[in-house]
Parts: structure tokens; C-alpha cells; sequence
């Protein structure tokens, strides 16, 4: 995991570049490189996670030719090294190398066989390439300033010198001689019918190879555990298949609901656990850094921030690496307003898909911004494109089930047997609920804004839409922590904006 930042067609800007990476430093503190040739410089701060040691980036090729600059993971470069190794002189173990000869060799044709979550730049001298994984995952912005193409895995450093900022879309990858092209989109499969048995058994199967995947690691792992399903899933997995204890981290309210049941997940399947608990005065202290840190004032964004951020900092004193639930919801319909739609088979397949296909800029933008804050890499198991594949295939009756509607009914029923009844069975919480967060921010923002404040506030910013006098204050920060903040808000996506 790491920052990386650059230009395309130009002859100056290595200042420039310079200037990204020191705002990019929170994402790679282990190392710095540069790459310049007659038309490209591309910048790269390193958190070393595959082969610390050799592993340095720009990476070139043998005669050095082509250099690339990477943020993320390949989780099949080994078996794409097997064929690669009778080609070429490996320098290094380094994930990001297999990428850059794999580039030498199919060019754009590249983002067909990697695994992965990934943003990266090549530069050949006379062409340049950027790819951003399937998911978007791993972030990458661009603003196109004159002739030239400017990048960066965040949105501040490119505002502190362009502006026309935009998101570089997930599946998709950009070529300097033919442009832009998407080259993945969450499949549109009809549902398949389907038997409890034969859906449990394939959730079971491809939601392990998934974990097992993101357990390549040359450095410390762990994972979150607010005691919900999706994480406590991810933890037993991980636990059962590194056949040892892993750091499991949680955060909240003291006696919040997340923090007894990750006490009791923790002991069910015997992990290394942390836990923290949070005040009311140091989450307003923390506001703005984690507002500058998640660039959004969208408030269902900055509530789950809070405890990613908290949770985050906690396991950066233990791990570099640390596995999420994230996507679970998506998939198998964990929101409560999945609930109000009566079309199972049409409605509610489609908006499961269309949440999917959302993430990138929403709880992915959060996962990547609240961990790499504090210099570690969050991976997502759910959300490998196999589970998206199955998560498609199998019928949203089966994901609703029972009367009240039981959310996720098909994953609890498909791992019963791994983990407490009370836990399989826990009903759906927001990140933000169960560890106490909501009940906190009411107590903390009656001291800072009122409600007469708040829409005095809104009603000078009609175009922002704000909701309410915490989005205000959210707003407030927001425009307060950066230097540019207009250039970065057409990026702000709003989830409770989405169609029904």
C-alpha cells in the first residue's frame, strides 16, 4: 500500500511532484522515489508490505525502459511470476514488479489478468498507461492541465496546484495514445435458482478462498472486529486458515454493543485482542483530521469514519496489514432500507448491484482514507470479483428471508456453525451504531452548533444540500482543513443521494 503521484507530457514539474508526495507521506513512510524521463516524472511513497527489503519503488525494467509506480496488491503474481521467470530477470518479490513485465509484454491488455486491488503508472518514455482495479478499491484522481495528465491517490495534493479534479474510475484504465477505456463493470447476471444448500456451500467456498488470498503478507496482519457478522466471519476465517492467533482491533463507547460482541468473538475463535475506548471530547478534537484525512463532509460517511479512524490508529501500533468486511452489506442486502423494497427479484437486485458498483467513492473512499491515515493497508475479502459474481447469482429471496425480513439470511445460514449463535444471528448495525458513535454525536455537536446556526449556514450554501446541523459542521471542518477545499468537493459523493 502506498502513494503515488506524477505527470504525464511535460518537461517541468518535478517540484510539483515533489510537493504531492510529502502530502502523500502518511500513505508510504517507509520510502520516496522519483522517475523522470523526457516526458514523464512519476512519484512514489513506499508502506513496504511485499519484500521490505528489494522492493523499492519506481521499478524498472532490465534495460530501463519502463518504469511503474504502484499502490496496492496483486494477490496472483506468484503464479503470474511462473511464467514470467523464463523471460525475464526478477529483481525483486515485489508484486508491483510482475505488473510492470506483464505491461512490457500485453501492454493495455494487462488489467485482463491481474488480482487485485491496485492504481498504477507506466511510463515507456514515448507512451504512458494508469490502471485503477475492478472495484476501485485503491484510489487514483487525474486533472488533465493544459496538455498534460496530472495523478495522485488523493484528491488534496492535486488541488494544492490543479484544478478540474476528477476521480479516475474504477475498472478503467487510461492510455496516452487512445484514452480512457473501462474494462470492467459488476456483471449483470440474473439471479440463478438456486438451493439454501448448494448457495451455503459455494458462499463457503469462495468467501475462504477470497480470506486466504489476502493473507499474503511479508510484514504483521490482522483485522477488524466490531463483532458484527461480516467482520466476525472475516476474523474466524483468517484465524482458522493462518492456524494462529491474529491482532483483532475494536473500538467504542464504553459498554457499547460492538465491544461485548467482539469480546466474544475474540474469545470464540482465540485472537490477539485491543480494544479502545472512546470519549466524546476527543472525537470533536479528532474531527478535523478526520475529515482531512477521509476528504468528504457526507455525513454517513464521517460517522463510519470515526471508528475506522480510531480503530485504525489502534492497529497501526500492532500491524501494516489489516482485513475489513467491507462489501457483505452490498452483496447480500445488510441495510435496513433493502428491507422497504417488495420487488425482490427486479428492485432489489438491481439497487444490490448499483450499491456495488458505488462503493469506490463512498466506504471504500473511507477504508483506504481512515487506514492509510495511519500507514496501514486495509483489504476487503468480500469484495474479490468472484464473491461479486456469486453475489449476483444468487437470489435476493434468499439474502431477505423470514418475516420480520432477516438481512444476510443466506451468509448467517452458510457459517452457523463458525461462530457464537448470538453473533451469527446479531442483528444489523451500522459501524457508526453499535460501537456508540451515533449516540455520541448527539451529546458533541449540541456543543458546537445549534440548529438556528446550522441553517443559517446551509442556506448561504444552498449548493452543497446539506442535511441537517451536523452535515453543516461536518461542512464547516471540511472547508476549513484545506487550502482548496472548492476543487475538491465535486468529488464528495453523497450515498444518501442514491436512487431507490
Amino acid at each position: 500500500m502506498c502513494g503515488i503521484a506524477g505527470i504525464w507530457n511535460t518537461d517541468t514539474g518535478a517540484e510539483q511532484v515533489a510537493a504531492m508526495l510529502a502530502g502523500l507521506r502518511h500513505r508510504g513512510p517507509d520510502d520516496e522515489g522519483l522517475h523522470r524521463d523526457e516526458n514523464a516524472i512519476l512519484g512514489h511513497r513506499r508502506l513496504s508490505i511485499m519484500d521490505p527489503e528489494g522492493g523499492a519503488q519506481p521499478i524498472y525494467n532490465e534495460d530501463r525502459s519502463h518504469a511503474i509506480v504502484a499502490n496496492g496488491e496483486i494477490y496472483n503474481f506468484r503464479t503470474l511470476n511462473e511464467q514470467l521467470g523464463a523471460r525475464h530477470r526478477l529483481a525483486t518479490t515485489s508484486d508491483t514488479e510482475t505488473a510492470l513485465h506483464l505491461y512490457e509484454e500485453m501492454g493495455p491488455t494487462i488489467v485482463n489478468v491481474l488480482d487485485g486491488m491496485y492504481a498504477f503508472a507506466v511510463s515507456d518514455g514515448n507512451g504512458f498507461f494508469a490502471a485503477r482495479d475492478a472495484i476501485g478499491i485503491k484510489p487514483l484522481y487525474y486533472a488533465e492541465h493544459g496538455s498534460s495528465f496530472w495523478f495522485s491517490s488523493e484528491l488534496e495534493p492535486l488541488s494544492e496546484h490543479t484544478d478540474d479534479i476528477r476521480e479516475f474510475p474504477p475498472g478503467t484504465c487510461y492510455d496516452s495514445r487512445t484514452g480512457f477505456r473501462t474494462f470492467y463493470s459488476v456483471p449483470d447476471i440474473r439471479p440463478r435458482p438456486m438451493t439454501e444448500q448448494r448457495a451455503t456451500d459455494r458462499i463457503r467456498q469462495t468467501l475462504e478462498k477470497s480470506v486466504v488470498k489476502r493473507l499474503m503478507s511479508d510484514v504483521p496482519l490482522g483485522a477488524f472486529l466490531s463483532g458484527g457478522l461480516d467482520s466476525s466471519l472475516i476474523v474466524a476465517l483468517a484465524r482458522r486458515n493462518l492456524g494462529r492467533p491474529i491482532h483483532t482491533f475494536s473500538v467504542g463507547l464504553e459498554n457499547s454493543r460492538d465491544l461485548e460482541a467482539a469480546r466474544l468473538v475474540s474469545r470464540h475463535v482465540d485472537t490477539m485482542h485491543h480494544e479502545y475506548i472512546l470519549t466524546v471530547d476527543e472525537v470533536l478534537d479528532a474531527l478535523p483530521a478526520i475529515i482531512r484525512a477521509l476528504e468528504s463532509y457526507d455525513r454517513d460517511l464521517v460517522r463510519s469514519a470515526i471508528p475506522c479512524y480510531f480503530t485504525s490508529r489502534l492497529a497501526a501500533d500492532e500491524v501494516k496489514v489489516i482485513l475489513t468486511g467491507e462489501g457483505a452489506d452490498e452483496l447480500f442486502a445488510g441495510y435496513r432500507y433493502y428491507k422497504d423494497i417488495e420487488d425482490l427479484d427486479e428492485v432489489l437486485h438491481r439497487e444490490l448491484r448499483r450499491s456495488v458498483s458505488s462503493l469506490h467513492n463512498i466506504n471504500l473512499q473511507r477504508v483506504d482514507r481512515l487506514t492509510m491515515a495511519h500507514s496501514i493497508e486495509g483489504r476487503v475479502p468480500f469484495l474479490d470479483l468472484e464473491m461479486i459474481e456469486l453475489g449476483q447469482e444468487i437470489p435476493a429471496a434468499l439474502k431477505l428471508r423470514g418475516s420480520p425480513p432477516v438481512e444476510k439470511w443466506i451468509l448467517r445460514k452458510a457459517f452457523e456453525d463458525l461462530l457464537p449463535h448470538d453473533i451469527v444471528w446479531r442483528a444489523k448495525e451500522q459501524f457508526d451504531e453499535g460501537s456508540g458513535t451515533v449516540d455520541l454525536l448527539e451529546t458533541a455537536l449540541a456543543r458546537v452548533m445549534s440548529r438556528e446556526d446550522a441553517e443559517a449556514y446551509a442556506a448561504k450554501r444552498p449548493d452543497a444540500r446539506l442535511r441537517g446541523p451536523e452535515e453543516c459542521y461536518y461542512h464547516q471542518i471540511f472547508m476549513d482543513v484545506f487550502k482548496q477545499p472548492e476543487r475538491i468537493t465535486g468529488n464528495v459523493a453523497r450515498w444518501a443521494e442514491r436512487p431507490v
